[in-house]
């Protein structure tokens, strides 16, 4: 199968065996998976304008503070 490409050969998308949806940059590392192509297309996107606009792993990753839940369980 051929693959098709995304953006100007940016990123491309598959499917895989069990339904899921992956997209791959041009270095063929896998950037997203998704559970719909259109889903995949459009985080793939986001996710690739982060990275061109400076934005790392360890800036995107969100604080969590301590929080306390009351009640019973």
């Amino acid at each position: 199968m051929e693959k098709q490409w995304y953006d100007d050969n940016a990123f491309y998308v598959e499917q895989k065996k069990w339904g899921t949806w992956d997209s791959y940059g041009a270095d063929d590392k896998c950037i997203v998976t998704s559970l719909t192509e259109e889903e995949c297309v459009r985080a793939t996107r986001f996710i690739l304008k982060g990275r061109q606009e400076g934005w790392n792993e360890a800036q995107t990753m969100v604080k969590s503070e301590n929080s306390t839940v009351s009640g019973k369980l």
